[in-house]
């Protein structure tokens, strides 16, 4: 399978295949509303405000699993991206990243990209997947590393 056979949910519960991302560069990040990384937001939009038009999107999907911050609904996840951080990149349905109800897409990135010394396991929000053109999965990056310091990255492979 390739990462274009998978689907996801909107924010507002509409089907998502991923193949409509075709020939994008994507940078696919499991997010939350009340983790110290939040402030991303911002830096996600601007890379994405800088880039998209070259052809960048940027999927984010929120995910409850780490230290429950992303305790809100569709409405008030979406609610506060807007309002708070102006986000205008796609937003995902909230998903799982570990365990056994983990979404198939990141089952699928986490196998190609593997973390630190191997493990598969997303540790944190704001996790971090870069893919190219071709859907292959070129990086993962922690948490801690910044959209600013992925422009360099993204300008590469668009």
């Amino acid at each position: 399978m390739s990462l274009y056979d998978y689907e996801a949910e909107t924010l507002q519960g509409q089907p998502a295949p991923l193949s409509a991302y075709r020939g994008k560069v994507l940078l696919i990040v499991n997010t939350a509303s009340k983790c110290g990384f939040t402030p991303q937001y911002e830096g996600l939009e601007a890379l994405y405000r800088k880039y998209r038009d070259k052809g960048l999107e940027i999927l984010a999907f929120p995910c409850n699993q780490f230290g429950a911050q992303e305790p809100g609904n569709a409405e008030e996840i979406a609610s506060f991206c807007s309002l708070t951080y102006d986000v205008t990149f796609p937003m995902f349905g909230k998903i799982e990243v570990n365990g056994p109800k983990t979404h198939p897409l990141y089952a699928y990135l986490k196998a190609q990209k593997k973390g630190l010394l191997g493990s598969e396991g997303i540790k944190w929000n704001f996790t971090k997947f870069l893919v190219d053109r071709t859907g292959a999965v070129t990086e993962r990056y922690a948490p801690t590393v910044t959209p600013a310091q992925l422009d360099a990255a993204v300008a590469a492979l668009l």
